[in-house]
């Protein structure tokens, strides 16, 4: 029999940042960055240096995520653009799975994941169709920004979407009233709200709270982030991501002093990782590329787990994981039962120390080409839009043709091609991406703004 965890149900928070890379955060290596309550939290649990998020950019990522499997599953092979994309509404979700295990789960802050158009909205008041979006995935309250035509462009391009962005929420399909607050600091509050009702109500929650940050408009954080880096000399872009990144940090620390403050933080599982690597002012640490491109800059993240008393602190490891692994370690350390058909698979056995090892067979991410990187101008060529790892080989690939082989064990900065030389493996790689790339999937049809 299967040991029961945990005597009672654990309460679960998602903190996902946005276009952190891997070397924005000191424990990850940053020389530019303090990151003081990340750190601390990441000593608490497993931190993890060869971490994948699902795709080098935002919704294919966010949807890997929740619905442990590659985007390419459902057809999502870019960011989407805030208008007829969307993720397939009957997709199974690891909150719609908690939701009926009992669970209060909530959603707070950026989505990106379509259906929070205004028009979105309104369809829905109406009982008229609409694209999906937090409710329709399992979420039974969301907090976030109005996320279409014009306010999100307006707001990025004026960058005003840290400072400006509470005066253009929703929440549970209805408009809030403008809040001056930063946008930030406005989600942190709605956690820690959550956190009370569910200690006077006596339920467990998931809070998946994903930050903007530190994603362009890049703007001044409050004090006293900004005056912090402004006494080193760092000016500009630059400055203002640094005070972002260190802003971030402060509200992760909040949060975590609320837990404590509460006595949820021993029954508490906490995840914390990024959507993708870093762009324009973001740091990939030793890796090479960044947002938009499958090289580890792109894909390799920041990432720890905590879970007080099952996972112990203070320890990292090389193992390889992957962002479709949450949902089913989740239902894993829940003794919930999860779809078979899923890419990640249940980590737990490492977190808990029952293995050092896991053997995650063959990782698979597609996306549509971007040719320019969002931080170093255009990308060297080869181009490439697939990727298979197996242990420490990684396969790049333009379609379903090889361009490059790494041995990422003795070449993590992968500059030296073996490809040609490894026909074994080579032929292991390239057949499940064709396999990958030829497999049913939801298809998208963008001339009808639907699923098929």
């Amino acid at each position: 029999t299967k040991k029961q965890y945990p005597p009672s149900k654990p309460n679960i928070i998602i903190i996902l940042a946005d276009d952190l890379g891997y070397g924005d955060v000191s424990c990850f290596g940053s020389q530019n960055i303090e990151t003081p309550n990340i750190d601390a939290l990441a000593a608490q649990g497993m931190r993890f240096t060869r971490f994948y998020s699902g795709s080098a950019v935002c919704s294919p990522s966010r949807a890997s995520l929740l619905t442990g499997k590659f985007p390419l599953r459902f057809d999502i092979r870019e960011h989407f653009k805030d208008s007829t994309d969307y993720l397939a509404a009957d997709a199974v979700t690891l909150p719609g799975i908690l939701q009926k295990n009992g669970y209060r789960t909530s959603h707070i802050g950026k989505w990106h994941l379509g259906g929070l158009r205004l028009s979105d909205v309104a369809q829905r008041q109406q009982g008229k169709p609409a694209l999906p979006g937090p409710i329709q995935h399992g979420f039974d309250n969301y907090l976030t920004n109005i996320e279409g035509a014009p306010i999100r462009q307006m707001l990025v391009n004026t960058k005003r979407l840290y400072r400006d962005g509470g005066k253009y929420m929703l929440q549970n399909d209805k408009r809030l009233p403008p809040n001056s607050k930063h946008w930030e600091e406005i989600k942190v509050n709605r956690a820690i709200e959550l956190f009370k009702q569910s200690k006077e109500k006596n339920e467990p929650f998931f809070v998946n709270l994903w930050f903007d940050a530190p994603h362009t408009p890049y703007e001044p954080a409050p004090e006293p982030h900004l005056s912090k880096y402004e006494k080193l000399g760092v000016t500009g872009d630059q400055l203002y991501f640094r005070s972002m990144v260190s802003h971030l940090d402060a509200n992760i620390g909040h949060i975590i002093q609320s837990l404590k403050d509460l006595g949820l933080y021993d029954n508490t599982i906490i995840i914390f990782t990024s959507d993708n690597g870093p762009a324009f002012q973001g740091s990939p640490g030793p890796f090479k590329g960044g947002k938009t491109d499958l090289h580890e800059g792109g894909i390799r993240v920041p990432m720890f787990a905590i879970w007080p008393n099952h996972i112990p602190a203070g320890v990292h490891t090389f193992e390889m994981a992957h962002m479709t692994d949450i949902f089913p370690t989740i239902c894993d350390a829940l003794n919930i039962s999860t779809p078979d058909d899923l890419d990640g698979k249940s980590i737990l056995p490492l977190l808990i120390g029952k293995t050092d090892q896991l053997d995650h067979g063959i990782l698979l991410w597609q996306m549509d080409l971007y040719t320019a990187y969002q931080n170093q101008g255009a990308k060297p060529m080869p181009y490439i839009t697939t990727v298979a790892t197996k242990g420490n080989w990684k396969m790049t690939a333009f379609g379903d043709v090889p361009e490059e082989l790494f041995n990422l064990a003795q070449d993590h900065r992968e500059l030296y091609n073996l490809l040609r030389s490894q026909p074994k493996i080579e032929k292991e790689l390239s057949e499940a991406i064709k396999r990958f790339l030829a497999a049913p999937r939801k298809y998208y049809d963008p001339k009808l703004g639907e699923y098929q």
